[in-house]
C-alpha cells in the first residue's frame, strides 16, 4: 500500500516538521512493516511552467516526425516572448495547454536542461510527458496536456503536487484495514496520540424503496450491497489534475472519470466500488452463484468459464460481474463517444458498494488467475460498515466533479449480524507480556483502535467492523502490546544448561558483533557464493592470491559457482540494493568465513557409514577442505551522522572505516598498525594498510578506506562508499584474550605538546611510533590533533604535525622536569628516525 504523505495529512494534523522517515519509524514502532519511503520531485528544479502552444511548424525529411513549436509560458522566461522548443510527440495541438520545462532547471534522475540545437532548430527547453517528470503512467503516453482553464505561467511543480513523499507499506494478511488511506491515518493518529479525522463519517441518506432494484441470493456470500445512482454527467468532464495524480503516487493509472473516482474512494476508504453503465443494466441487479460453465467477458477482455463457486453479479441476461474481482464488459463505462462502434458516452450510471465473504473471492481470484485492487482488499477483510460512505463519497464527487445529479433513491440490502465481541481478563495482557500495563492502559488502548469496552475485571469488548482479525483474547492482547511498543517489553534472558560455555573464538565474534551494532552498524550476513567477474569490478590484480578460489561441483546459481574469498562482494550487493530501494543512509557489517585453497588439493576419500571414521580418515578430510579463516567486513554509504537541530550531520568516509577496524582490534585486544596503503578496491590516496605484529614479524591483516570509482561504477554503487575487511581469526592469533578493565589514577595527568616538522612523504604514523618508544613508560597517551602545512613558513615539502602527549606515574604525582624529560626523549627518538625537528 502506497500511501502519500500529503494525503494522509488530510485526516491526521501532523507536525509541520514530521518528515516521511518520522512517520516510517513511528509506523514500524507501531507494527506496520514499512519499506521505503519514497521522496517524490527530491531532485527536481525549476522553472517548470504551464505554457501553451501557439504554433506548431512541421519539419520534413527527418527519419522521424518532428514538430517546431512556439509556446507561450508568460513572463516565466524572463523576456514575455513565446519559447522556441523542438518536440516529438502528437497527441497535442495549437491552443493546448501543457508542461513546459525552461532551461536551467534539472528534471528527476539529473537530467539538466539546457538550450541546444537540435534538427535545424534551436529548442529552448522541453514539453514534457508524465514520464519525464516521474509522475507513473497516465495512460496518454505522450505529452501531458492540462485543462483549457489552466493559467499560463503557472508554477507547475505546484500544480502537479510533483514534491512528496510516498510511504510503501508492505500490509500483512491480517490488516486489511490498512490497504487504504483511512486506516493507515488511523494508525498514524494512534502513533502520534491525534485525533483522526475519520473519511467515512459522512451524512448518508436512508434506504428507501425508490433505489435502483436489487436482489441478493446468496446473503453468505454477500451480506451487504449498497446500490446509488447518479444521472447526468457530463461527456466532456476529466479527472482534475488533483485526483489523477494521487491516483498515481498510490500506483493506479487514471482512466476515466467515473472509474477514477471509484478508484480513489477505494483507496481512501478501503471499500471497493464498481460503477455499471445505467443504459446498459437490464433489469433488477443481482447476486448469486455462478452455473457450472456460464461465461462472462471481464473488463480485461477476457472471456472466462465461471464457476459453481464463483459469486456473480447478474441482470436479467446474466453475468455481468465477477463479484469482489472485476466488472464485466457488457456494462463498461464509456468516457467518450464512438460513433463508428455505436458506443456513447455514459451519462448515468449505477454505483455498486458491497461486502463480499473474504474466502469466496479468494478462492474466485486464485481460480481464474484474476487479482485485483479490489480482491486483495476482499481477502483481507473489508469494513462492512463502509459501504453506505464509500457510495455516498462516490456520488458526491461524481456531482462535484461531473455535474451530475444524485438520484434520492437509496438501496442497501442486509444480512443482519451482530456486533463480534470478545471477553477478556482485564489483566491478560499484562500476563502475556510480562509487564503491568494495568486496566487503565488496556481499556485506552482498545478504545484507540475502535473497540467498545465495559466491564472491571472481565471487559467485554465490543470489536470495530474494520477488524476482523480481532477474534479471541489473544487477539487483543497483542493490539495492547504492539501500541505500547514491543521495544518496551523486557527481555529475559534464557537459563542455559550448564556446560563448557562458548569458546574464546566464539566470545571474539560476539563481542565484535556487539561493539560493530553498537557503532551503529547493522548485521548483514550474505551467501558464501561468487562469481569470478566480480574480482575484475573490485579491481583485483591478476594475480591476487584473492582470485584463487573453491568451485563448486553443483552450484545453487551457475552465476555464482565459487565460494567467496572476501566478505566485500555480497556487503556490497546487500548495500546497492538496500539504496536502490530508497535506504540511503547505510552501515553494514558481516563476520563469517572465506575461503582459501590450499596449495597442494587432494579429493577427500569417501567415507562408509557402517562404522565410525577413523582419525586418519578424518585427517584425510580435512586436509582436502580449504583454509576457511573467519573474517569481518563493514561498509558504509551515506550520513554517518543525521542532520537535525544538533547540527548539519556529516557523510561517511574513510576515518569511519579505519575506526571500525580499531574498533575490531580492541575487542581481540591486539595493537593494530595503521599506515598509508594501496590495494584493490580501495582509493589508492584513501586507502589504509592494517597490520599487526606476530611473532616479531609485521603481517598484513586487512585493509580500509573509501572504494575507488572505478569500483563504485562498475557495481553500482553510491559514491564515496568505504569499506573495511580484516581477518578476525589473525588478531585473535595476536590479541590478549583477557578483558582489560580501564585504569584509574589518583595522580594528576601532565600534558605536553609538541609539534615536529618534517618531510612530506613522511607518515604520521611513524612518528608517533617513534614518539612512543621514546617516551617510555609515563606516556600514557599520544594524540595527532593538526596537521599544518605552508611552504612560506615551513620550507618546501614540509609539514608541521602537532601531537598532545599525556603523561603519568602510577604511583607519583609528575615533576615538570620528569614530564620534560619524556618529552625530549621522545622528541630526540623521533628526530633520529624520521628527521623531524621541533617547530619554530
Amino acid at each position: 500500500m502506497r500511501v502519500p504523505l500529503s494525503w494522509l495529512r488530510e485526516y491526521v494534523d501532523l507536525p509541520a516538521t514530521e518528515t516521511g522517515r518520522d512517520v516510517q519509524a513511528k509506523l514500524i514502532s507501531a507494527g506496520l512493516e514499512v519499506e521505503t519511503v519514497e521522496q517524490l520531485g527530491a531532485d527536481l528544479k525549476g522553472p517548470l511552467v504551464v505554457g501553451q502552444v501557439l504554433t506548431i511548424e512541421e519539419l520534413e525529411g527527418f527519419k522521424k516526425p518532428i514538430r517546431f513549436c512556439t509556446v507561450d509560458v508568460g513572463t516565466a522566461n524572463g523576456t514575455g516572448e513565446p519559447q522556441e522548443i523542438v518536440c516529438g510527440a502528437r497527441n497535442f495541438a495549437v491552443g493546448d495547454k501543457v508542461v513546459v520545462v525552461l532551461p536551467g532547471a534539472t528534471l528527476p534522475g539529473g537530467f539538466s536542461i539546457a538550450a541546444r540545437k537540435t534538427y535545424g532548430k534551436t529548442s529552448h527547453g522541453m514539453i514534457c510527458s508524465s514520464d519525464e517528470l516521474g509522475m507513473g503512467d497516465d495512460g496518454t503516453h505522450g505529452i501531458i496536456v492540462l485543462p483549457p482553464e489552466t493559467e499560463v505561467g503557472k508554477d507547475a511543480i505546484e500544480l502537479l503536487q510533483l514534491v512528496d513523499e510516498v510511504l510503501d507499506i508492505a500490509v500483512t494478511a491480517n490488516r486489511g484495514d490498512c490497504l487504504s488511506i483511512r486506516g493507515v491515518a488511523r494508525e498514524t493518529a494512534i502513533a502520534y496520540g491525534l485525533p483522526l479525522s475519520d473519511p467515512a463519517l459522512l451524512d448518508v441518506p436512508a434506504p428507501n424503496a425508490f433505489g435502483y432494484p436489487v436482489q441478493v441470493a446468496e446473503p453468505v456470500g454477500c451480506d451487504r450491497f449498497t446500490a446509488r445512482t447518479v444521472t447526468g454527467l457530463s461527456p466532456e468532464a476529466r479527472s482534475p489534475i488533483w485526483l489523477r495524480r494521487r491516483l498515481q503516487k498510490v500506483g493506479m493509472r487514471p482512466i476515466s472519470l467515473a472509474v477514477d473516482v471509484t478508484n480513489y474512494v477505494m483507496m481512501e476508504l478501503g471499500q471497493p466500488l464498481h460503477a455499471y453503465d445505467r443504459s446498459l443494466v437490464q433489469g433488477t441487479i443481482g447476486v448469486r452463484r455462478a452455473e457450472e460453465g456460464e461465461k462472462l467477458v471481464t473488463l480485461d477482455g477476457v472471456e472466462r468459464t465461471l464457476h459453481s463457486e464463483d459469486l456473480v453479479i447478474t441482470d436479467e441476461r446474466g453475468p455481468i460481474g465477477l463479484a469482489g474481482v472485476m466488472g464485466g464488459a457488457n456494462t463498461e463505462i464509456a468516457d467518450h463517444e464512438d460513433t463508428e462502434n455505436g458506443v456513447n458516452a455514459s451519462t448515468d450510471v449505477v454505483i455498486e458498494a458491497a461486502h463480499f465473504d473474504a474466502v469466496s473471492i479468494a478462492r474466485t481470484a486464485r481460480r481464474h488467475k484474476l487479482s485485483s485492487e479490489a480482491s486483495r482488499r476482499f481477502e483481507r477483510g473489508v469494513d462492512p460498515q463502509a459501504a453506505a460512505a464509500a457510495a455516498q463519497r462516490t456520488v458526491d464527487l461524481l456531482v462535484l466533479l461531473a455535474g451530475g445529479t444524485a438520484e434520492a433513491g437509496v438501496t442497501e440490502v442486509v444480512a443482519p449480524t451482530p456486533p463480534r465481541t470478545v471477553t477478556i481478563p482485564a489483566g491478560h495482557p499484562d500476563r502475556v507480556a510480562g509487564v503491568d500495563y494495568g486496566r487503565e492502559t488496556v481499556v485506552r488502548r482498545l478504545q484507540e483502535i475502535g473497540c467498545a469496552v465495559e466491564g472491571q475485571d472481565e471487559l467485554v469488548v465490543t470489536v470495530p467492523s474494520w477488524r476482523p482479525d480481532l477474534t479471541e483474547a489473544n487477539d487483543l492482547a497483542e493490539e495492547v502490546i504492539r501500541l505500547e511498543g514491543y521495544e518496551n517489553l523486557p527481555s529475559t534472558l534464557p537459563k542455559p544448561p550448564s556446560g563448557r560455555g562458548l569458546t574464546h573464538r566464539q566470545r571474539l565474534h560476539r563481542r565484535v558483533g556487539r561493539a560493530l551494532a553498537g557503532a551503529g552498524y547493522v548485521e548483514a550476513p550474505n551467501y558464501p557464493f561468487v562469481g569470478e567477474q566480480v574480482f575484475d569490478q573490485l579491481g583485483l590484480d591478476s594475480g591476487d592470491p584473492a582470485r584463487r578460489v573453491v568451485k563448486l561441483a553443483n552450484p545453487l546459481n551457475d552465476e555464482e559457482p565459487a565460494l567467496r574469498t572476501t566478505l566485500l562482494p555480497g556487503l556490497l550487493g546487500a548495500l546497492r540494493r538496500n539504496d536502490g530501494r530508497g535506504s540511503h543512509d547505510l552501515a553494514l557489517f558481516e563476520t563469517g568465513l572465506v575461503f582459501q585453497p590450499r596449495e597442494e588439493q587432494h579429493a577427500g576419500v569417501h567415507l562408509s557409514v557402517d562404522r565410525r571414521p577413523t582419525d586418519e580418515e578424518i585427517a584425510s578430510l580435512d586436509g582436502a577442505l580449504p583454509e576457511q579463516p573467519r573474517h569481518v567486513a563493514v561498509v558504509l554509504a551515506g550520513a554517518r551522522e543525521q542532520a537535525g537541530w544538533w547540527g548539519k550531520g556529516r557523510p561517511a568516509d574513510w576515518a569511519d572505516a579505519i575506526e571500525a577496524g580499531r574498533a575490531v582490534a580492541r575487542e581481540a585486544g591486539a595493537d593494530l598498525i595503521v599506515r598509508k596503503g594501496q590495494y584493490g578496491p580501495w582509493h589508492p590516496g584513501r586507502c589504509a594498510e592494517l597490520a599487526v605484529v606476530a611473532d616479531g614479524t609485521e603481517r598484513v591483516v586487512g585493509h580500509a578506506g573509501e572504494l575507488h570509482p572505478r569500483v563504485l561504477k562498475a557495481l553500482g554503487l553510491p559514491e564515496r562508499t568505504c569499506a573495511m575487511e580484516l581477518d578476525l581469526d589473525a588478531l585473535e592469533a595476536v590479541g590478549d584474550g583477557v578483558p582489560q578493565a580501564p585504569s584509574i589514577s589518583t595522580f594528576p595527568v601532565a600534558t605536553q605538546d609538541v609539534a615536529l616538522v618534517v618531510d612530506r612523504p613522511v607518515p604520521a604514523a611513524e612518528v608517533e611510533a617513534a614518539l612512543r618508544e621514546g617516551a617510555g613508560e609515563l606516556l600514557e597517551s599520544i594524540r595527532l590533533f593538526d596537521v599544518y602545512e605552508n611552504e612560506d613558513q615551513l620550507g618546501e615539502g614540509r609539514k608541521s604535525l602537532a601531537y598532545a602527549l599525556r603523561f603519568r606515574a602510577g604511583d607519583r604525582t609528575l615533576t615538570v622536569d620528569e614530564a620534560s624529560a619524556a618529552r625530549d626523549a621522545a622528541v630526540a627518538l623521533a628526530g633520529e628516525r624520521t628527521g623531524a625537528v621541533l617547530r619554530g
